[in-house]
């Protein structure tokens, strides 16, 4: 389930651009925003938001900030986040702070679950979905790198991966299969062309 803190808005936010980093564990998501973001440094167009995560702080496989559940939850209740959802046992969430960075026409960058897509669309007029995706193979051989999963546990988070639906956002096909550069590339061209849109 996602929920976002003003699911009832009618004025969708304006004048920047979401673009929504999906696609399924393993495919590289954090890596490709990374090489964007130190690509990109200093240019002003751009705001990687950074996600809070019910996951403990130290853990090197993304950027993120650790909370407990406990205050996750109050958080969320509180309005603090412009997205937020529940996946793999854990809870996921955009900082509201995204909001301005929206309303001041940048290109918001946010990694996301696919099922908070629908959300995202009503609670901002531009959204673009950037969907990175690489073979089952190469999925899995990269979820068991990560050393937080047995190989049934991987199996099964591969077989379950949820449909995307979109109901207005352009989906960007971002394939991570081969040398990252080649595909860190195409990314960050991607959020460039968004930033001259």
């Amino acid at each position: 389930m996602t929920r976002t803190s003003s699911m009832e808005t009618t004025t969708r936010i304006g004048t920047g651009i979401l673009a929504l980093v999906v696609g399924p564990s393993g495919a590289g998501k954090d890596t490709l925003i990374d090489a964007a973001r130190a690509e990109l440094v200093g240019d002003g167009r751009f705001v990687f938001a950074r996600r809070v995560v019910t996951r403990a702080g130290h853990d090197a496989s993304e950027q993120h900030d650790a909370m407990s559940p406990e205050a996750f939850d109050r958080a969320e209740a509180e309005g603090a986040f412009l997205l937020s959802w529940r996946a793999h046992g854990l809870g996921y969430a955009i900082p509201d702070a995204a909001r301005e960075a929206l309303k001041s026409a940048r290109v918001v960058v946010a990694n996301v679950s696919r099922g908070s897509i629908g959300d995202a669309e009503r609670l901002v007029e531009r959204v673009v979905v950037l969907h990175v995706t690489a073979p089952v193979s190469v999925l899995a051989q990269r979820i068991a790198a990560r050393g937080r999963e047995p190989a049934e546990a991987i199996a099964s988070r591969l077989q379950r991966q949820a449909p995307m639906t979109v109901e207005r956002a352009p989906i960007i096909e971002i394939v991570n299969a081969g040398a990252i550069q080649t595909a860190a590339q195409r990314f960050t061209d991607a959020l460039r062309a968004l930033a001259a849109s």
